[in-house]
């Protein structure tokens, strides 16, 4: 590099090369989605690094295209009415970005209703934008892309509900297997002929139909949104501390307990308290009967919420293979570390340095990694919040590929960063997601990278290295002469702070051999 700082070493694979300087990454920098749904029509763009993105853009309106369309077989003519308008301003909204035309899809209520074809002439028409009208297995096939998107790696099953119908697909080794499409929609099955009855049957046949057709496994990802809202009752119910959907983790018993407590709440109420629409709480009842009987089928044991679908599954399919295998979580930190850091390439020195007193880590090495790039990205903020917003902005943000307990170890270890002290009271919640074993580590991470950053700017290359013995309990930072005068006052002070976190007797030593100074801490 040409800015002194030098090229990670091996330890760092596979994340040596930052996707965003492919030129196949940066030509999906900025990319527009129409998503016309039997319940919602959205707008996404898109924006940042290709393999993590950032939503630049997100707009929806609960159109409800697919309200009695059971019984009519045509779109609702007032949902008609505001799909169409909705789709007049994202166009108008695109062509103001220079993205159109959007990549535009329409799903079930379109792909079934006689007037679908007419509605989408309709829009082409007045807007420009071309509806493709995917079927159910396609549908399904992009949800669970959109599933690989957060969690490369991810292995179970994806069901996707949507207003007029339900998708199932199975997701392992990366790629997308078995997929299924039903009608088990909420919207439909709210109309649906024969009342309570005849819906159960309907639902346990249909459900034992997939079980045939789909490879069975213990963990399912859940997509859409009457799947989301109830994830969101579910964090009303517990007090959960974490209000992000993305990876909220419930169990089948948990799920139960929750749809039993919204059969006795008042809707209204509830809705206003979990910040839901009326059209979404509506739902919630049918979807919760579907679902009860899905996690019964197919014996799940995990429930994941994605965040992520079919929106995130068109941008997963405009990616090169070399692109979908790479890390969410550390392309998004490096992202921000080139966009936002003072020194942007110091992250994978910095992780260098720090490695050796993560030999056998609590934590994820991942996290540890994306820590380290993030170390700096808030520097611009005034520095008496700049604890409190690192700490924020790694539990709310928008960041793949880290699960809850991950978001809250990387917002301490950041906010150490900034300060020795912890945050303050109102994050007494988050942080008791975390052992003490956690807890302890995210503070050692903090304070080393603390004290790393007094090396960053005047000799990166030469910035020293730690020699940790835990069973002789010491800590010897061994430090390169050109380095010596880096290591002033308040050096010496952060480096006793990381000492008695650990509970080890420091020794600073230069490499010519010299001792600089040794004592207990």
């Amino acid at each position: 590099m040409d800015d002194g700082i030098p090229e990670p070493n091996g330890d760092w694979d596979p994340f040596d090369r930052p996707i965003f300087a492919d030129p196949a990454a940066r030509a999906l920098s900025r990319v527009g989605v129409l998503d016309v749904g039997s319940n919602s029509v959205r707008m996404v763009v898109f924006d940042g690094a290709a393999r993590s993105p950032a939503y630049f853009y997100n707009e929806k309106v609960m159109a409800g295209l697919g309200a009695g369309l059971d019984q009519t077989n045509t779109l609702n003519p007032r949902g008609r009415e505001r799909a169409l308008a909705a789709i007049r301003r994202f166009a108008t909204l695109a062509e103001g970005m220079g993205i159109s035309p959007l990549t535009s899809v329409a799903t079930a209520a379109v792909r079934v209703a006689d007037d679908g074809p007419d509605f989408c002439q309709e829009v082409e028409r007045e807007t420009g934008q071309k509806i493709h009208v995917i079927d159910g297995e396609e549908e399904a096939r992009l949800s669970a892309q959109g599933v690989l998107l957060g969690w490369p790696e991810g292995e179970g099953l994806v069901c996707d509900i949507g207003g007029s119908s339900m998708e199932l697909a199975r997701i392992q080794g990366g790629r997308v297997w078995e997929r299924a499409t039903t009608a088990l929609g909420p919207l439909r099955l709210t109309t649906m002929k024969g009342g309570a009855k005849a819906r159960n049957r309907e639902i346990k046949q249909v459900l034992a139909d997939l079980a045939e057709r789909i490879e069975q496994h213990d963990r399912l990802y859940l997509v859409g949104g009457s799947w989301r809202a109830i994830a969101r009752l579910d964090m009303v119910r517990k007090d959960y501390p974490l209000s992000v959907l993305h990876d909220y983790r419930m169990t089948p018993k948990s799920i139960r307990a929750t749809l039993d407590w919204v059969a006795g709440q008042d809707l209204e109420q509830l809705r206003q308290t979990a910040r839901l629409s009326s059209a979404r709480i509506s739902l919630v009842p049918m979807a919760g009967e579907v679902l009860r009987r899905l996690l019964a089928t197919f014996h799940i044991r995990e429930v994941v919420t994605s965040g992520y679908g079919i929106r995130e599954g068109l941008l997963y399919e405009q990616m090169p293979h070399r692109i979908r295998s790479r890390d969410p979580l550390i392309e998004a930190a490096r992202y921000s570390e080139l966009t936002s850091a003072r020194l942007p390439g110091f992250g994978p020195v910095l992780y260098d340095f720090v490695s050796p007193l993560f030999r056998q880590p609590r934590a994820n090495s991942r996290w540890i990694k994306a820590a380290c790039l993030l170390h700096d990205v808030n520097w611009r903020a005034h520095p008496d919040y700049r604890a409190e917003i690192c700490f924020d902005s790694a539990t709310r943000g928008n960041l793949g590929g880290i699960d809850h307990v991950g978001r809250v170890f990387l917002g301490l270890a950041l906010a150490h960063r900034y300060r020795n002290a912890r945050p303050g009271h109102r994050f007494t919640p988050l942080l008791d997601m975390l052992e003490p074993k956690l807890v302890r580590e995210a503070e050692i991470l903090g304070k080393a990278m603390r004290f790393g950053a007094m090396f960053s700017f005047a000799n990166p290359k030469g910035m020293g290295s730690f020699r940790y013995r835990p069973k002789k309990a010491t800590l010897e930072l061994r430090l390169p002469p050109a380095s010596a005068s880096l290591y002033g006052e308040v050096a010496a002070a952060r480096f006793d702070s990381l000492a008695r976190a650990i509970g080890v007797e420091t020794n600073v030593t230069m490499t010519n051999g010299k001792s600089a100074r040794s004592g207990p801490t």
